[in-house]
Formats: C-alpha cells, sequence, structure tokens
C-alpha cells in the first residue's frame, strides 16, 4: 500500500469518481490563501462536522481519541499530548493511553500525501523528515525539501525502511491502513516511535474530512490557527453552497467510469454525493442506498444516464481520445458528444500527481467551487478551475 493517496485512488479512483477545486485567478497555493489573524488564540475548538476523533483538554494534558480510524475497526485509539517543558512535572500511567507525546513535535514523519497540505496550512512543514515514496508529493513547498534532502524517502507505506526510519529519529508516525493488518506500524512502535493513526478518510463528509486540520494542530500547539483555518474553509463552502442553490435549473449529473466493465460511481450517501447534492446538481444516482460506491453494468449506466447533461470525473483519463480508446460505449453518452465532461487528471504536479488526491481532502470548498462552476457556469462567471478541468 502506498501512501493514503493510493487509499483516495481505491476508494475514490476504482469508485472511479474524481471530484477537482478551482481556485481565483491567481499563483498562490490554495494551503496559502486562508487568512489567520496575527493575534489568534484558542477558540471554541467543539467539532462541528468530524464525527471520528474527539479532542478533550484537562490542565496540560490533551487527549486526542481516534474511533474507527478504518471500516468496521473493531478497537479505538487514545493518545496523551503534553507540552515539553511540563513533561518532568506530568506523570501518566502509559498503559491507558496508545501513545504519549511531547508538543510541539519537532521532528515528523507522515504516510499520506492528504497529510502534507496540512502541514503547510499549519506552517510546520520544516518538521517533515521523512515520506513514503515522495514521488507522490506535488506541492511545491515540500519538494523543495525534499529537493535538500530534508525529507527522505523512506520507502513504500507497507514496507517502510525501518533502518533509515531509525536514523531519522522522527518522535512519531502518522500513519493510516484500510484494516488491521499493517505489520509495518507494529514494527516501529516495537523500536519506540509512536504510530498514530489518521481516519480522516472515513468521515461521511466532505467538511468532516477537513476538519481533522484539528486533529494535527495539537501535536504543533496550533490549535487557535487550526480552527481559524477550519472555520474559514467551512464559511468558503457555506456561502459556495447558498449560491448554488440560487440556480433554477439543475442539470442532469453522471459521474465515474468503469474498470474491469464494471462501472463505478458513488452512492447517494458517500461524500462525493453531498457534494452534488451541495452543489444544486440532479445527481442521477442521488436516491441510491450507500456510503461508498455502486458497481453497475454499462448497459444500466447507458439506460439512465444517455443523456445527462454533463459527466464529472470519469476516473484517470485526460483526453476525449484516451476516453473513447478505453471503450466506444462512452461515446454514446450525450456529455461525450457535446464535449460536457471535467476531470481531475489535468492538474498535476511535477512529478506527475493529480493534485486532487492530495489537497482537495483538505480543501473541500474549492472541490465544490469546481463542481458548481461545471455545472452552474453563471454562478460563479469569474472562477478558474483548480482540479476539475475540461477534458482534453
Amino acid at each position: 500500500m502506498q501512501s493514503l493517496k493510493s487509499i483516495y485512488c481505491l476508494l475514490i479512483v476504482l469508485s472511479v469518481l474524481s471530484f477537482s477545486c478551482k481556485t481565483e485567478k491567481k499563483d498562490a497555493i490554495p494551503t496559502e490563501s486562508l487568512p489567520v489573524t496575527k493575534d489568534a488564540k484558542q477558540t471554541d475548538d467543539i467539532l462541528k462536522h468530524a464525527k471520528k476523533f474527539s479532542i478533550e483538554k484537562t490542565g496540560d494534558v490533551t487527549v486526542i481519541k481516534v474511533f474507527s480510524p478504518w471500516p468496521d475497526a473493531d478497537q479505538n485509539f487514545t493518545y496523551a499530548l503534553i507540552p515539553r517543558e511540563k513533561a518532568a512535572s506530568i506523570t501518566l500511567p502509559r498503559d491507558a493511553y496508545d501513545a504519549i507525546v511531547l508538543t510541539p513535535v519537532e521532528r515528523i514523519v507522515v504516510t499520506s500525501t492528504t497529510h502534507i497540505p496540512t502541514l503547510e496550512m499549519l506552517n510546520v512543514e520544516h518538521t517533515l523528515v521523512g515520506f513514503p515514496d515522495t514521488d507522490y508529493i506535488s506541492s511545491e513547498k515540500t519538494r523543495a525539501l525534499i529537493a535538500t534532502e530534508s525529507v527522505k524517502d523512506i520507502g513504500q507505506n507497507d514496507q517502510i525502511n525501518l533502518e533509515l526510519l531509525v536514523d531519522l529519529q522522527p518522535e512519531l508516525v502518522i500513519g493510516f491502513s484500510i484494516n488491521n493488518s499493517n505489520p509495518t506500524y507494529k514494527k516501529i512502535e516495537k523500536v519506540n516511535i509512536p504510530v498514530i493513526y489518521n481516519g480522516d478518510w472515513t468521515e461521511a463528509t466532505p467538511l468532516g474530512r477537513a476538519e481533522w486540520i484539528k486533529f494535527f494542530a495539537p501535536f504543533f500547539q496550533k490549535e487557535a490557527k487550526a480552527t481559524q483555518l477550519f472555520n474559514t474553509i467551512e464559511k468558503n463552502y457555506m456561502e459556495a453552497k447558498e449560491l448554488a442553490l440560487k440556480a433554477t435549473h439543475k442539470p442532469k449529473v453522471l459521474a465515474g467510469a468503469m474498470y474491469k466493465d464494471i462501472w463505478y460511481l458513488p452512492a447517494g450517501e458517500s461524500f462525493q454525493a453531498q457534494y452534488l447534492k451541495d452543489a444544486n446538481a440532479n445527481y442521477i444516482w442521488a436516491d441510491s442506498e450507500g456510503t461508498g460506491s455502486l458497481s453497475l453494468s454499462i448497459e444500466s449506466v447507458l439506460d439512465k444516464a444517455a443523456t445527462a447533461d454533463i459527466w464529472i470525473g470519469p476516473g484517470r483519463f485526460k483526453t476525449y481520445e484516451e476516453l473513447q480508446k478505453a471503450s466506444q460505449t462512452y461515446t454514446e453518452f450525450a456529455p461525450f458528444k457535446n464535449k460536457k465532461i471535467v476531470t481531475v487528471a489535468n492538474t498535476v504536479g511535477k512529478t506527475g500527481g493529480i493534485m486532487y488526491y492530495e489537497l482537495a481532502p483538505t480543501r473541500p470548498d474549492i472541490v465544490l467551487k469546481d463542481i458548481i462552476k461545471a455545472i452552474h457556469p453563471t454562478v460563479l462567471p469569474d472562477y478558474e478551475p483548480y482540479f476539475f478541468k475540461p477534458l482534453l
């Protein structure tokens, strides 16, 4: 298993829905475009949307609980965070916690490309010392650290180079898993490096996933900044949603594509379908049950969606020519004939990584604006795509 990008490829690309986003016309990286006041103070940090973790602070100790960090997990994880300068005066029962971490963390390893934007938004990317398969990272800021060897490549997620990891002396590893069968993490823990599980990808809503910036923040004593950043993302998202609701026409939307003769598209209760609902779209499978993806025959999809107005996220296809070569049946859909297909595959980083898989979970406000622009172009007349762009 590679970085969490691979999980998004497995759970989203193989569900073959690729949503995308757009930013205003500017060169700034989206992770740098959120204002935070210099005198920010800790605000009420009650989680608004995230359901898979909690944060409680008692005195100087912050306790983070992660609930079911993978689907159908039968265990939760509890982590205690202690300010470095208070460590000598605080004693905690070690058997009560899965890990005890001193903060602010100065040396960290993360294992998902989706963690990179969060570190950058909190301005702590300089603490990153290692990452599995660094070619997957697209952010220019972190790629600069890789170029100077400040960030080392430590292998693959399920085959991390343990000797190199120990040499890097990280204070913790932020890990993820689709189940409880990653033996590498157990080996890391045996050499006394804590593994902290991140379960943001199991959240059911876009804003729930984005709110995991508050999970990272306490490790760096950046709670106030994380709260303000998330509040801005949430505000942007809700304002875009309100604009979309003003559109009187709801275009008929098709999503996904085929993988080995099976068409995968988002089920009606999935977070991808939530994007379409919030964008005021007429998603053809909006009434279907399930939070994952539907597996359908090409015939059934053609029967229901041949006359769709727009097709969002045809997997990794970049051009109409590629789509036609993959299956002639794709050409029978109206969005193919009318050139109304948008894809995230044409927004890539320096090493070829698709930016959507790195940045989108952190910036659902951009994703929603992308979808609104594709579905209701006049609602955001001056908006340009960042992730979702027309198929070439």
